[in-house]
């Protein structure tokens, strides 16, 4: 089969099977023949692993990893690319196309099913609407996966990747690193899909942590202040902490003084340390 990565294969075999992009399902198709091949690379796809794969579309990516790795499970939403994928992967005995919404699916179920205990690892280009919901569930699930390796919209990126402590950083920064080591690997101009979308995207690697970069007793606590301490991110930590927790000022004030803060301090100065500092502080007054 030509490449998947040619205009006019892709167009053929869309047109043979009748199909259109949906802009609801956020479907962008890539057709930069190098971004596929570096990205199986980087996921550590190997004869002895398995990949889990979200949003195949017409299987570029999900051929890649299947030259690289033991097997490759596929999860496509839209059942429309049932039949596309069946040609596109004809060749692969390997992958497994699973028709279901990544959101709704059994991830642990699948994972045990399909993979039999050999080690997994993620990697998809996620539509850029569910990038955040896909990435903190299989975070915050604690799967047994070794990593994920996604392309997600360049801002994204650079907010999920963030140090906390930095300008940049935002509540999902704070969730990501808390459960996992984010490094941005390369960019991929807009130019590189079909239809192009209108922002460049980005690909990076969560490696999970063997256990969370902090220590807290309540994690559920824990992320209830962080949502609160951004909620309002140009406020400073006082006032967004108080009115988020529906806590008095006072008892947020004397928190930040007990965990060494300064009462002036904003959520995007703190660490990872510092939150969870504070988060024992408050905890302390309850008791």
């Amino acid at each position: 089969m030509n490449s998947l990565s040619n205009i006019s294969t892709i167009k053929e075999i869309l047109g043979r099977h009748g199909f259109h992009f949906s802009k609801a399902l956020g479907q962008n198709f890539l057709i930069n023949p190098m971004v596929c091949p570096r990205m199986a690379e980087e996921s550590g796809a190997s004869p002895e692993s398995g990949v889990l794969e979200v949003g195949p579309g017409i299987g570029v990516l999900t051929r890649e990893l299947a030259e690289s790795a033991q097997k490759v499970v596929s999860v496509e939403l839209d059942r429309r690319l049932l039949p596309v994928l069946e040609e596109t992967l004809a060749d692969y005995d390997n992958v497994t196309i699973v028709n279901e919404d990544v959101l709704k699916l059994d991830i642990k179920e699948l994972l045990e099913r399909e993979f039999a205990g050999m080690p997994v690892s993620v990697c998809a280009n996620l539509p850029y609407y569910i990038t955040s919901p896909v990435i903190m569930r299989f975070l915050e699930e604690r799967l047994d996966i070794t990593a994920l390796t996604v392309m997600v919209q360049k801002e994204a990126a650079r907010r999920i990747c963030a140090k906390p402590g930095t300008r940049e950083c935002g509540a999902v920064t704070i969730a990501v690193h808390y459960y996992a080591e984010p490094e941005i690997l390369f960019e991929v101009s807009r130019g590189s899909f079909m239809p192009a979308p209108n922002v460049d995207s980005s690909v990076i690697r969560l490696t999970l942590r063997k256990e969370p970069a902090v220590k807290v007793e309540d994690e559920a606590g824990f992320f209830k202040l962080i949502r609160a301490a951004f909620g309002q991110r140009r406020k400073t930590m006082l006032n967004s902490v108080s009115a988020g927790l529906s806590l008095p000022k006072e008892t947020v004030g004397t928190a930040l003084d007990a965990a060494g803060l300064d009462r002036r301090v904003r959520a995007e100065q703190l660490t990872m340390q510092n939150f969870a500092d504070l988060f024992a502080c408050l905890n302390s007054q309850k008791e």
